[in-house]
């Protein structure tokens, strides 16, 4: 049984280790961070780990190069995962609501979006274009349809749990390089293969992190809604669940490592959230907040990277990272694209052994 090593305990690691053990082989994940509840999470030890601190849903984007198709592929993928993990595990901390966008300066590929495309070729369920006198002052362009969120902590913990009770092996250590990993020992024998879900590319000049500022109140959303602004700002809410609390949110600033939350942000992030759905304020028209969350996403110039690379005759890497802000939206996506890319490395590998005992033989 081949013995499959994934590095990263995020939303993109967890859920490529349960797809590949799906597969029957034998798996361990090892990573410096867990899933933990976020009562306890360090958030300024732990900002470089990415998961807990999602605003975790899945939004619509109309795919306009095929970058964007292949994402959009994985996102619908995701969301039919979602789905069934749902109906399978209500306690998995997965809630189907209705996503709200609202657009201040709206691009050609939403401009030209029907209710027809949307639904029968992008696959978007309960698709629908807001009139006029549903959007806020000052969108241009809206839309609902029917999407997920999940509560970050509960359902990473949910897959790590799972994880394990299918027979995983979890190992907490700090790595400096992913081929490091195959001079170690473990319970389950030499590596065969490392999964590289650990987010940062290890090196990789492509990579750089977006700092994202948002703020998690008490007061609930029966959606998620989505606000694209005039000047490039965003302003949101994605509703946890599962006494979760609410995110409002939220700020995407480039190669910026300031790890501390700004008053000031807080406050422009939660005006701006009122003033699009006043409804999310209590009766006396106030938030409670619980805190402020500065997170880093690890962003890749040309998108995510999802391949092989062999670093030597007898040992390969999966790499699967660089997501940005869409590690939960695309992560069974990508969960499958790994378990593709072990297959074909696995198969190659056996006609490779083959060969050589072949020439032995003679």
């Amino acid at each position: 049984m081949p013995h499959i090593v994934v590095l990263g305990a995020g939303v993109i690691g967890l859920s490529s280790a349960l797809r590949i053990q799906a597969e029957g082989h034998a798996v361990t994940i090892v990573a410096r961070d867990f899933p933990a509840g976020f009562e306890t999470i360090d958030a300024q030890n732990q900002i470089n780990f990415t998961s807990p601190w999602g605003g975790a849903h899945s939004r619509l984007v109309p795919p306009t190069n095929p970058a964007e198709e292949r994402e959009h592929a994985m996102s619908l993928q995701t969301f039919d995962h979602m789905r069934a993990v749902q109906a399978r595990n209500p306690e998995a901390g997965i809630t189907f609501m209705k996503g709200i966008e609202y657009l201040e300066a709206p691009g050609e590929a939403y401009r030209a979006l029907t209710e027809e495309r949307a639904r029968q070729q992008l696959g978007m369920q309960g698709f629908r274009l807001l009139k006029k006198d549903e959007l806020p002052e000052g969108v241009k362009w809206g839309c609902e349809y029917d999407t997920w969120c999940v509560n970050p902590m509960v359902y990473c913990s949910f897959l790590l749990r799972r994880f394990a009770i299918l027979g995983g092996k979890v190992l907490r250590r700090e790595v400096r390089d992913p081929r490091e990993i195959f001079d170690w020992k473990f319970e389950d024998g030499p590596v065969d293969v490392v999964v590289n879900a650990s987010g940062n590319g290890f090196n990789d000049e492509n990579m750089f992190i977006t700092r994202g500022q948002t703020c998690l109140v008490a007061n609930s959303c029966p959606a998620t809604i989505t606000r694209q602004n005039a000047d490039g700002s965003w302003t949101f809410c994605v509703p946890r669940n599962f006494d979760g609390g609410t995110i409002i949110g939220g700020t995407k600033e480039p190669n910026n490592w300031d790890p501390n939350p700004s008053l000031e942000v807080r406050e422009t992030l939660l005006r701006k959230f009122a003033a699009t759905y006043p409804q999310i304020l209590d009766p006396d028209g106030k938030y409670t907040v619980i805190k402020d969350i500065v997170g880093r996403r690890p962003t890749r110039r040309g998108g995510v990277r999802l391949e092989k690379e062999k670093v030597d005759e007898n040992r390969t890497i999966i790499h699967a990272y660089g997501l940005g802000g869409r590690g939960y939206e695309l992560s069974w996506g990508v969960a499958d694209g790994v378990a593709r890319l072990l297959v074909e490395h696995l198969e190659a590998s056996t006609s490779w052994y083959n060969a050589q005992a072949g020439e032995a033989k003679l």
